[in-house]
């Protein structure tokens, strides 16, 4: 073994140490210790509470009110967010943000980690570049993003329902195909914004839809199967293609028929075995309509703040099931358009790809031209086009949130005076066991509290809903007092974020929906895997690899990657987690076989790169919500649609799903490089 290691250092791939006897050192131990607590953590979630004297908060917030940082808290207000006793209790996150930063930092303190891991998890080491994957992907989901905040995606959605029609099956192909084309070419996030709303609220507006699990199961897998295609559709494509210096056209070529095969094999399983109930999809469709008065008036900008009139989270309030219902048909039956900004985006998006692919195509090394030097400049662009818009269309955007900003107030105080009446003929009783405090105003019930801005009146200021005696009319209440507060850092910001709301709707919906937690979480687990690479842990991995591949040969190289792939993503910090190990392993076991002198074939090299690929897109859909981040992000949106989907729900219905896809995907692509690959030894070419 001294003698293959010495042979190491002129092979030219001193950037990876295969040695294994590091493993035994404590540092090392408590490394992979740290790594398999933070991936629990981030698959289960969950708060640590702190606890504070409640003298020292209360004098920190008075020091934060005198200096007019923020405004001072009422007596109330403070012991209801805080509770009573002599400790104001606080909850600490620790998800799949904070876990991975807090694990780093603990392995920072003890010197488990140095330069050498920090260096390796930001800037790069051994062909994967995490700073430029995290900036191609971050600038192109702007763009993508953007498209979708113009309503392309949802006028497309609802041109497919009229083509579908109301006859069921029809119509879910027709949404499939389009789901999965559309995947392909601006990826899954947007698909999952914009379709996993659209999708709930079709389901709601049909009266013989019984569960929507049909519909938004499918429309989760096909967001995931197609984003494997290109690599600009999906974080974990960037991180494979960089780490095995792939163009790429080529990957896309070696990946668009397991996939488009797996999209074909896939749909007739779902609509005749899968979801095969009445139910679920109705042979017809029973639709609600909309009255021909609202059916022909203009929509309406969803974008802008307010513009439906109602309380910005009336998703969240199912009091009143008739106004939503109508909400929801509106939604998907007179889609808002910005045709401006949908041509602009949908053709800078193409002109980018375009433009990704050919220079990524005639450079020489996949780093020579790093792919966000496109991507970025293309995002300014937008980003300068979508606030030329909003200050253009100023005037309106603010004249339409204010004069929504009335009407939800309105809606509001009728929906406390409900309220109250029924506190008055039940006392203690309200409906899904709500609490009513007759002293709250609609700053405090919507998420982005309304402040007064510079174009505003004092009468178009929001009032609180006070002094609820019987026989006093809503107008007085409404008029009985302004919302006079002194000016603070707080109320200064927070007038500053509604007037961007209000003036440049665009821009800040599509900064508001950006996975930016991304950014700490990728870079903290690129570290994290950096650090089992130099303790030793990724060779131990890669020679376990090297004896599963020499006993089972190219298929068993295929499969069990793929079903590693999927497993891992369940239990290793998603599938970015799982891509960023995977690849280091898989680059490690190359070193292996450079040092051993006997080469791996190109057939099985190549069979267990593009099967990884497929098992870390396909696993998004498989176990555990937390598998990927676009998992949660659409567990989120249909919990503000009132959508529960519990855990194991989630497993039982996806894994069929994930057992068909991976078969078929898998089978294909053995069939696919026993004809495109030969046993010649592998080479980067």
């Amino acid at each position: 073994m001294d003698k293959i290691y010495d042979r190491a250092e002129s092979s030219g791939f001193e950037g990876i140490d295969v040695t294994t006897g590091k493993i035994r050192e404590w540092r090392s131990i408590i490394t992979l210790i740290v790594f398999v607590l933070t991936n629990i953590n981030v698959l289960f979630s969950f708060h640590i509470p702190l606890y504070l004297p409640r003298a020292l908060w209360t004098g920190w917030l008075k020091t934060l009110s005198a200096l007019r940082i923020i405004n001072p808290p009422s007596n109330d207000d403070f012991s209801r967010r805080t509770g009573p006793g002599p400790f104001v209790r606080f909850n600490f996150p620790m998800n799949f943000v904070t876990s991975p930063l807090i694990a780093d930092l603990f392995l920072l303190a003890i010197t488990a980690i140095g330069r050498d891991e920090v260096y390796g998890g930001t800037i790069g080491a051994n062909s994967i570049v995490p700073y430029d994957i995290m900036l191609f992907f971050l600038s192109l989901a702007y763009i993508a993003i953007s498209v979708d905040a113009s309503g392309l995606i949802r006028w497309l959605a609802f041109k497919v329902l009229q083509k579908g029609g109301k006859v069921g099956h029809r119509l879910y192909f027709y949404l499939y195909v389009f789901f999965f084309a559309l995947t392909a070419f601006i990826g899954n996030d947007p698909i999952i914004l914009s379709g996993t709303a659209f999708l709930s609220y079709m389901t709601r507006v049909s009266s013989n839809i019984k569960h929507p699990r049909a519909w938004i199961y499918t429309q989760f897998a096909c967001a995931n199967i197609a984003s494997a295609i290109l690599v600009s559709s999906n974080p974990t494509n960037l991180v494979l293609a960089g780490a095995f210096q792939i163009k790429f056209i080529k990957y896309t070529a070696n990946m668009i028929v397991p996939v488009v095969v797996t999209g074909v094999v896939l749909f007739p399983f779902l609509l005749y075995i899968i979801f095969h109930d009445e139910a679920l999809i109705p042979s017809s469709i029973k639709m609600e309509d909309l009255p021909d008065e609202i059916k022909n008036k203009p929509p309406v900008n969803p974008n802008i703040p307010f513009a439906k009139g109602e309380p910005e989270n009336a998703d969240e309030d199912a009091t009143d099931g008739d106004e939503q219902k109508q909400l929801s048909l509106e939604e998907i039956l007179n889609p808002f358009l910005d045709k401006k900004g949908a041509i602009f985006g949908a053709s800078l998006m193409a002109v980018t790809l375009i433009a990704v692919l050919v220079i990524n195509a005639v450079a020489q090394g996949t780093h020579e031209w790093p792919v966000f030097y496109v991507t970025l400049p293309a995002a300014f662009v937008l980003i300068i086009f979508d606030l030329g818009l909003g200050w253009t269309n100023r005037k309106e955007t603010r004249r339409i949130a204010q004069e929504g900003r009335r009407r939800a107030e309105n809606v509001y105080a009728e929906r406390a005076e409900r309220r109250r009446s029924i506190v008055q003929e039940e006392p203690g009783m309200l409906r899904n066991g709500e609490s009513f405090n007759t002293n709250t105003s609609i700053d405090e019930k919507t998420q982005a509290p309304p402040a007064i801005t510079s174009n505003q009146t004092s009468n178009e200021t929001l009032q609180p809903t006070i002094n609820k005696e019987p026989g006093v009319s809503k107008e007085s209440r409404l008029k009985h007092l302004t919302l006079k507060k002194r000016t603070t850092l707080e109320s200064v910001i927070n007038e500053r974020y509604q007037w961007a709301r209000e003036t440049f709707p665009t821009t800040m919906t599509v900064f508001n929906h950006l996975p930016l937690p991304l950014l700490p979480f990728a870079f903290c687990m690129f570290v994290l895997v950096q650090a089992l690479v130099t303790k030793g842990w990724v060779p131990v991995f890669a020679h376990g690899w090297d004896h599963w591949v020499g006993k089972t040969g190219t298929v068993g190289a295929v499969g069990g990657m793929g079903f590693l792939s999927v497993i891992l993503c369940n239990f290793a910090g998603t599938n970015i987690g799982t891509t960023i190990l995977l690849s280091r392993v898989i680059q490690a076991w190359q070193k292996i076989h450079q040092l051993n002198g006997v080469p791996i074939s190109n057939r099985t090299f190549w069979g267990t790169v593009y099967s990884m690929a497929i098992g870390v897109n396909y696993g998004a859909f498989s176990l555990a919500f937390s598998a990927s981040l676009a998992g949660m992000l659409w567990r989120d949106i249909l919990g503000r649609k009132h959508i529960r989907v519990g855990g194991l729900e989630f497993a039982r219905v996806n894994l069929p799903i994930i057992a068909i896809t991976m078969v078929v995907g898998l089978t294909v692509l053995i069939g696919q490089i026993y004809i495109v690959r030969d046993t010649s030894p592998y080479n980067a070419r």
